[in-house]
């Protein structure tokens, strides 16, 4: 079996990929740092291969699946992303128009054209990690919470269109709250919840997609955060989300 894992070089793709070679997979890591992609190769040995891609370029994701399609992938794994926090006239357009092209395009461009491929074979499994941020408005990290938004959407659009063609493949969505990587320094943010390991994030996201869920939500504390934004006004919750955000600058 063949996995090909973007955003591999830290953090939850980092552990994915670690899981994956535990349970027997071969992984093509995917990431801009390649130094770190040799280090984890290094570490997991010759089930591993390293492909540099800078996947805020849109032409680098469509080279990166013509290099990979003879591969015969059975799992993408669609974790490259970052965030950014702050008042929305005041973050920095360059790096929201990155996280755009990093956060949506590069996992729309991935998604289509792996997809094409899983349905020609009718197998084949699609994980997009997104956020709980993915199911609400995000005031302070405006841009990051919109970019989840649109991950969870396509997803389960997807995942309904392959289930109206009684199609094999699987799609699902992760939507994790904090997990302790290196997202909150490259965001500037502090954790004002306790986060998950991203060992326990990697296993419990697997866990989901190889069960075909839709989402994967690893905590019972964030299942409730879904649950409530049922039942309480948007504008409600959207302040709320301001007071929690405001407390993590």
């Amino acid at each position: 079996m063949k996995a090909v894992v973007t955003g591999a070089s830290s953090g939850i793709g980092r552990d994915i990929t670690r899981e994956l070679v535990r349970q027997g997979w071969d992984v093509f890591m995917v990431a801009r740092r390649t130094d770190r992609l040799e280090a984890l190769k290094n570490e997991l040995g010759d089930h591993v291969r390293c492909v540099r891609c800078d996947l805020s370029h849109v032409e680098e994701c469509i080279k990166l699946h013509e290099v990979l399609q003879k591969e015969n992938a059975d799992l993408l794994v669609n974790c490259a992303g970052f965030g950014l926090c702050g008042f929305f006239d005041k973050t920095d357009l360059a790096a929201e128009l990155r996280m755009i092209e990093t956060n949506i395009t590069a996992v729309h461009v991935l998604t289509k054209l792996f997809l094409k491929d899983f349905i020609a074979k009718d197998r084949g499994y699609i994980l997009n990690v997104a956020s709980v941020a993915g199911f609400f408005s995000g005031p302070l990290m405006a841009t990051y919470y919109a970019t989840k938004n649109y991950v969870v959407s396509l997803t389960g659009a997807v995942r309904e269109e392959l289930k109206q063609r009684n199609s094999k493949v699987r799609i699902s969505v992760f939507c994790p709250g904090p997990v302790a990587t290196e997202f909150n320094e490259v965001a500037n943010v502090r954790f004002s919840a306790a986060p998950i390991s991203s060992n326990t994030a990697a296993k419990k996201a697997l866990g989901g997609v190889m069960k075909g869920k839709l989402y994967v939500v690893p905590s019972l504390k964030i299942k409730s955060l879904k649950f409530f934004k049922r039942i309480l006004p948007d504008s409600l919750i959207t302040h709320l989300c301001y007071y929690f955000q405001q407390k993590k600058q």
